[in-house]
């Protein structure tokens, strides 16, 4: 095999390597709220209220369920590896409460160690009784509702 050869298979070789492992690169990402430190450590209980948190920190991720005396701002970043599904690598839930006249009561700063993790176990829920298979399901009802010509006979309203 000739240098040239040698070269373009080497170069062809090192190509399809590097597009085969592009694919297989670590991808960063953020979601939510960005968070200033400086600008939620300006955010005093007894001091602030929904107006003035609101200019410092702009409108929450969401409110409270029931009431809207509770504000929370969430920030997560996650990283996946190609295809995978993203793992949550960093979260900071920012839950800022007000008491029944507007005015700051709490704020709190909540992290990753609140993420749940469900892992459900089987696409399958169990039930009870005994397991049919296709052709069960299929002609299972044959001769169980009733024969042919078996049907209720039609009644005579004639009042006679």
């Amino acid at each position: 095999m000739s240098l040239l050869k040698r070269r373009v298979a080497l170069g062809a070789a090192l190509a399809g390597t590097l597009v085969a492992t592009g694919g297989c690169s670590r991808v960063v990402g953020h979601q939510g709220y960005l968070l200033d430190t400086q600008l939620v450590s300006t955010v005093q209980p007894g001091v602030d209220n929904k107006a003035s948190v609101q200019r410092t920190l702009g409108r929450p991720s969401f409110t409270g369920q029931f009431s809207d005396s509770d504000w929370y701002y969430v920030a997560r970043d996650t990283r996946q590896f190609a295809f995978g599904s993203p793992r949550p690598v960093a979260q900071t839930v920012l839950h800022v409460q007000f008491d029944p006249a507007g005015n700051v009561a709490n704020v709190r700063q909540l992290g990753l160690g609140q993420v749940a993790s469900i892992d459900p176990v089987n696409a399958k829920t169990p039930t009870l009784g005994r397991k049919r298979g296709f052709f069960e399901d299929l002609f299972g009802n044959i001769g169980r509702v009733g024969s042919i010509g078996g049907g209720a006979q039609p009644s005579d309203n004639t009042g006679g």
